[in-house]
């Protein structure tokens, strides 16, 4: 009993120990302001150097990364047949298939794919 209160007395005061003195280690003064301004050769900045971020560059990348994991998922779909002896792995493949086409439609309907705007 006492080796299980010691432990987790241990287990409690350690980890608020380290996250206090990382705290008081990180704190940041009014000094620390110049650090996190731009810098150019010693002179003010002549504009502001954090330019904004496209959002829909974002979007289109996101998309991108979810079709490109589904592309992975799609590339052992020719060994499936030869794997079930059951006839699920093409029902299988098209209830993906249509859930890629239907996310491919909503994308698109939705004005996602459009860079020109």
């Amino acid at each position: 009993m006492l080796l299980t209160n010691l432990t987790m007395f241990t287990a409690l005061i350690i980890p608020i120990a380290v996250l206090s003195i990382a705290l008081m280690i990180a704190f940041r003064s009014f000094e620390d302001r110049e650090k996190c301004s731009p810098f150019e050769c010693g002179f003010d900045p002549k504009s502001n150097a954090r330019i904004p971020f496209s959002m829909r560059f974002f979007l289109l990348a996101v998309i991108f990364l979810v079709f490109d994991i589904e592309i992975v998922l799609l590339m052992p779909a020719p060994f499936l047949p030869n794997s079930f002896t059951s006839s699920s792995a093409p029902l299988i493949l098209l209830t993906f298939f249509f859930i890629l086409i239907a996310g491919l439609l909503h994308e698109w309907r939705e004005g996602s794919l459009d860079w020109s705007l």
